[in-house]
């Protein structure tokens, strides 16, 4: 691939971004259905790809019409193979960017104060996660594997999909093709997919059912967004700044120093999975080998955490601004979506439907039940506000959760807010990109642990934070309650 290959690829990036704003803000059920606008240009992408307007141009070749470039669109769709050879890279690299930022700027909080206001949405996330891994693995070993020729490793998509998004799926594609089912990657980047459009569709279903049942506390049933929100327009008397100036652009322009901390970050990282994949290979590979099958962005994302530990004990100016870091992430995401999805192979899925399908509806309940059961007996108060949050991130990505909360709460007066960032650092570093969704496939295809040994350990996870959230926080979050009720008694 030339440099100018590389530079179109970037460029056409940008312009379906542009191109998906303006259809965010022109067609209303996109509005409806809050759809990111990287989503939107994904789609439009994917439609002029090699899987759906390469066809059709085959088709034409075969006719006659307009062979030469017929036949050049039916094997690259209408931006050409180099570029979606491009693009096709380019999820791999940009994840690792995200994972980086993740706590880049935020003063890691004492891990007894997050821990007391997320418990339950953490006991409440972690059994969602898990169950993910049990339903997929459960099925996997009883129906996919032996009914439909699926190797067991399809067993962890539900999580991958769902909470790790089209991000993690896109990162996990060496990791499949390392494992001899490259199709893999496929089937959880659409997985994602569905799992997007179902967290907005089936959460704005859900809010409209709370609103009007009297299970929110601060929404009524009649309450929708302002045109400008539905559109994704920010009113002009509500607008703020997106990232802070902390140095002076004389000596260097604050995003320049931002984004070399990201890149530091990823560095950091490299370094981690190179030393930890040379240390297995000196202890235990010859017995079990998982790093080798890790991708770099879980360790971008430790590297990340390892920075701001520098940051926060030696950054007394606060020149690091985590607005303008969440912007290189915006963008890297925005980016990644949008290639992940244009490079998405529809055939690869046409030929495993029904293991798709299955694997999906099976996620889809699951994330059902475990907001409208056990969500109101796991959070202590507020627990729609709490629930949507974690409902949007089990069948989306963090940006799902917050988008649903930021319906239901829009002025953010629960604790639904802090308690799932909160959640979120406690969390983040294992589920929905982490660690154990980075050793899951080595661990199901390793034969000293394998899809029976991963099924008995998260299931074993989700049973220990399905205790800790229906007995113990419960019981301590009723304890402190009556503390309370008795403290403000008078005194006879």
């Amino acid at each position: 691939m030339s440099p100018d290959t590389i530079g179109l690829a970037l460029l056409l990036l940008g312009v379906l971004l542009l191109v998906s704003k303006l259809v965010r803000v022109k067609w209303k059920l996109t509005q409806r259905l809050y759809l990111p606008g990287a989503i939107i240009g994904g789609g439009i992408a994917l439609l002029l790809g090699p899987d759906v307007f390469g066809r059709l141009m085959g088709l034409l070749a075969d006719q006659g019409v307009a062979v030469g470039f017929a036949e050049r669109a039916a094997e690259g769709g209408l931006f050409g193979t180099d570029v979606m050879a491009v693009w096709s890279s380019l999820p791999g690299l940009l994840i690792s960017v995200v994972f980086a930022g993740l706590f880049l700027g935020k003063r890691m909080p004492r891990l007894r104060d997050a821990a007391r206001l997320a418990g339950p949405n953490l006991a409440f996330g972690v059994t969602v996660a898990s169950g993910q891994y049990v339903i997929g693995l459960t099925l996997a070993l009883l129906v996919l594997v032996p009914f439909l020729d699926v190797p067991a490793i399809s067993g962890a998509l539900i999580e991958i999909g769902f909470l790790g998004g089209h991000g993690t799926a896109a990162g996990l594609g060496g990791t499949f093709a390392e494992v001899g089912w490259a199709e893999g990657q496929d089937l959880a980047l659409g997985m994602a997919t569905v799992g997007l459009l179902s967290g907005i569709i089936v959460g704005i279903i859900l809010i409209n059912w709370g609103a009007r049942r009297g299970k929110t506390t601060v929404i009524s049933s009649d309450a929708k967004g302002t045109d400008n929100e539905q559109a994704g327009l920010v009113e002009r008397d509500k607008r703020s700044a997106g990232s802070t100036m902390t140095i002076h652009p004389s000596s260097m322009d604050p995003l320049t120093l931002h984004f070399g901390l990201v890149a530091l970050a990823v560095l950091i990282g490299q370094l981690l999975l190179m030393g930890l994949q040379a240390l297995e290979q000196a202890l235990w590979a010859d017995h079990i080998e998982i790093m080798a099958y890790v991708p770099l962005f879980p360790m971008a994302m430790i590297g990340g955490i390892l920075l701001q530990l520098l940051i926060d004990r030696f950054d007394r100016d606060e020149v690091v601004d985590h607005k303008t870091v969440e912007r290189i992430q915006g963008l890297s995401l925005d980016m990644l979506i949008i290639a992940a999805m244009a490079t998405l192979s529809l055939s690869a899925i046409a030929e495993n439907f029904a293991a798709f399908a299955t694997l999906t509806l099976a996620g889809l309940l699951w994330c059902l039940f475990a907001f409208l059961v056990l969500a109101p007996r796991m959070m202590p108060s507020h627990w729609f506000e709490r629930g949507i949050g974690e409902f949007g991130q089990s069948l989306g990505v963090t940006a799902t959760g917050l988008v649903l909360m930021r319906v239901v709460d829009p002025e953010m007066r629960t604790p639904a807010y802090p308690a799932f960032g909160y959640k979120q650092l406690i969390f983040e570093p294992f589920f929905g990109g982490g660690l154990i969704t980075a050793a899951a496939i080595p661990l199901i295809v390793s034969p000293q642990v394998g899809p029976v040994g991963m099924l008995v350990f998260m299931a074993v996870i989700m049973l220990a934070s399905l205790y800790t959230g229906l007995v113990v926080l419960r019981r301590r979050y009723r304890k402190a309650a009556q503390d309370q009720e008795r403290a403000a008694e008078p005194a006879s």
